[in-house]
Parts: C-alpha cells; structure tokens; sequence
C-alpha cells in the first residue's frame, strides 16, 4: 500500500487530547506494514471544527494523484463534523484510520459516522461549557469584549492574550521540532519549511526567520 500521512494538532484542544504530533506518527508507523510505502506527510495546526485546510486538501491531492490510502491516527484527527467526514469519505481516496480495525461497506461507514458524531457531540458540548463560563463571568461583573464605555480590568485581556500567544507558540513549537527532525536546523530553513507546508504565520502571512526565532523564544 502506499500511504500519505495526516496530522493535526489543535490550538484549543491539543493539551486535552493529549494526541500530540509523536503519538499521531507512532499510530501511523504501527499502522503501516513493512511492505507499505510512506511518500508524504502532511502537518495542520488547526481546529477540527474547521473546513478550510489547506494541508489536508494537500494530502487528499497526493493520495489521489500517486493512487495511495491517507492514513490518519484517530477519526478525531480528521474531522469533528460527520458532514464533512461524509464528504472525505465520499471521495475518490481510500482513508485508513490506525486507531481502527479495517471494516469495509456499509458496517464500516456507519462506525465512522458514530466516532465522527461522538467528536461532533464532544465539540459542541465544550463550545457550550465555554459560552456558559462567559456567561457566568458576566453575571460577576466581569466585562467581557473589550471597552464599552464602562471600566475594564485591563490585566484580564492582557493576561489572556499572553496566554493565547503562548499556546500558539506552543503548537506551532510541535512543527518546527518535526522539521527540525528532518534535518532542518537554520531559523531560515525553518522559515523555508514552514511555508512550503501553507502554515500561515501568527499574524497572517510567510515565515520569516525572525518570527520563527520568537516562536521558539516563547514556546
């Protein structure tokens, strides 16, 4: 079988999941035979309630022009949402999940769709638990969304983008080790590798090897 490789580490759920990259790739290897050929592997640093992917559109292409399975470690890696697990699995390439027994036709879909409705289900309920939080910081008095004429506490909204731009740093941190891996070690390099794998920049877009050294410096 020939294999492209997808992973995906998420920027609010990865610390939860406790799925980081290396255990996506250890799944993957064991799923793997020896006789097997691995020819790409594909990154994303993104939610899975999104569609726009750019690295998975990249992994489907590669499967489907070089006719290879696309392996992914988990069903939760791929996608959260059962429509648009429904629309990859409809396509023209074959997906292998490695935390899944092979089961083929219809039995097979319908555990898909289950798994994929569970993650579904799972999103939706942190969602929920987040808005209820907001919510009951409100009812406290906290003032949430920035100045609205009425005093803000200043450190809360910084604090939080501290924090936010640290978790970033963080996962984008899990990239540049696999690059680095690979035997990629300058800032530029990094730079280099991280554009040519379409992951934008934290403020939108190309590396440069001066916010990779940043990222590095934070994370």
């Amino acid at each position: 079988m020939r294999a492209v490789a997808y992973y995906r580490v998420s920027t609010d759920r990865q610390g939860r999941s406790g799925l980081g990259l290396e255990a996506q790739k250890t799944a993957v290897q064991a799923v793997l035979k020896p006789a097997d050929r691995l020819i790409a592997e594909f990154t994303e640093v993104e939610s899975g309630k999104r569609r726009d992917r750019p690295q998975l559109a990249q992994a489907l292409h590669q499967a489907k022009v070089n006719k290879a399975a696309l392996v992914v470690a988990k069903v939760d890696r791929l996608a959260r949402n059962v429509h648009f697990l429904e629309t990859i699995l409809g396509g023209d390439v074959e997906v292998v999940f490695a935390d899944l027994p092979q089961v083929a036709g219809p039995m097979g879909r319908f555990i898909l769709q289950q798994l994929a409705a569970v993650a579904q289900l799972e999103a939706g309920l942190i969602s929920e638990r987040t808005k209820a939080a907001l919510e009951a910081a409100k009812q406290r008095g906290v003032k949430l969304g920035g100045f609205k004429g009425v005093a803000v506490d200043t450190k809360l909204g910084t604090r939080a983008l501290i924090e936010q731009a640290d978790a970033r740093a963080r996962d984008y941190a899990v990239v540049i080790a696999d690059i680095r891996a690979s035997g990629v070690t300058t800032l530029k390099g990094i730079a280099e590798a991280l554009n040519a794998r379409g992951i934008p920049a934290a403020r939108g877009g190309e590396w440069q090897a001066i916010q990779v050294r940043r990222v590095l410096e934070r994370a």
